[in-house]
């Protein structure tokens, strides 16, 4: 929102860091702008998710100024969650760095003058100070995405040993488990259809990670790809006067084939994806 005439001015940038004028922008506009001052921790969740994703794209993509945009986005996010936390008298924003800098020296004690620790001692204290009862996968966060916590779960058991000796296991599981969705498509129980897939989903989510990859950026890396190619069918498409809608899936196969083998042809470089907008 546009402020009036009347509202008060921006104030100057603190000196204090990057941080403290996060904060000092993020009260401002609470304190000035009406949208702003009515959003609570809940109703900016979804911003703060989709702001990560952003970052998490630019990323992907090696793009350094879309990353330091969205990196400033996601900060800003950031400030308004703990603002909003210092109002309700939650927490302060001292408490916040406060808590990680305790976490890191837990976990890196022989960076703070103490002795190198295994990791699974550190987290079963960790686990013991905080009351006990916790499961072995209660540290994997419930709020991650499904296929970030499918991977999680699994790097977290395999530390234990419950794990495939090499990805071999992991492809015959993933094909044993396709074999099985095949049988339930032929039956047409939906429910059953669904809980197959989310096996082969989990299955192959073990594969990546054996594999040495991570899900998230195997399949960011297949819509990169994904796009680039259409939009290269769509420009193709354009030039010789084909119509999406009107054309026929055996036409549009034949320009996906042309932009694979152009690409092939050029190394895998043919087109580059088409800029976002917005942040």
């Amino acid at each position: 929102m546009k402020p009036s005439q009347a509202e008060t001015p921006p104030p100057a940038p603190p000196s204090g860091g990057t941080l403290d004028r996060a904060l000092a922008l993020a009260g401002f506009l609470r304190a000035n702008c009406p949208w702003d001052a009515a959003q609570t921790p809940l109703s900016l969740q979804p911003y703060l998710l989709e702001e990560a994703h952003e970052a998490a794209h630019a990323i992907a993509a090696g793009d350094a100024a879309a990353l330091r945009d969205e990196l400033g986005d996601l900060l800003l996010n950031v400030a308004f969650q703990v603002v909003m936390a210092e109002e309700a008298g939650a927490f302060g924003r001292d408490d916040v760095v406060e808590r990680v800098e305790q976490k890191m020296r837990r976990r890196h004690p022989h960076l703070y003058g103490g002795a190198r620790e295994p990791w699974d001692a550190i987290k079963a204290r960790e686990r013991a100070e905080h009351g006990g009862g916790e499961t072995i996968l209660d540290a994997v966060p419930a709020g991650l995405d499904p296929l970030t916590r499918a991977y999680r779960v699994q790097a977290r058991v395999a530390e234990l040993g419950f794990d495939w000796s090499d990805w071999r296991g992991a492809w015959e599981k993933v094909r044993e488990e396709v074999d099985e969705v095949g049988h339930e498509l032929e039956a047409g129980d939906t429910d059953r259809i669904e809980d197959e897939l989310g096996d082969v989903l989990f299955s192959m989510v073990n594969l990546v990670r054996l594999a040495g990859s991570h899900p998230s950026s195997a399949l960011a890396r297949a819509n990169a790809k994904f796009e680039r190619r259409f939009n290269a069918v769509e420009a193709l498409a354009g030039e010789r006067g084909v119509v999406f809608g009107q054309a026929t899936l055996e036409e549009l196969d034949v320009l996906w084939d042309e932009v694979k083998r152009r690409e092939r042809a050029g190394g895998g470089t043919m087109e580059q994806p088409a800029p976002r907008e917005g942040t």
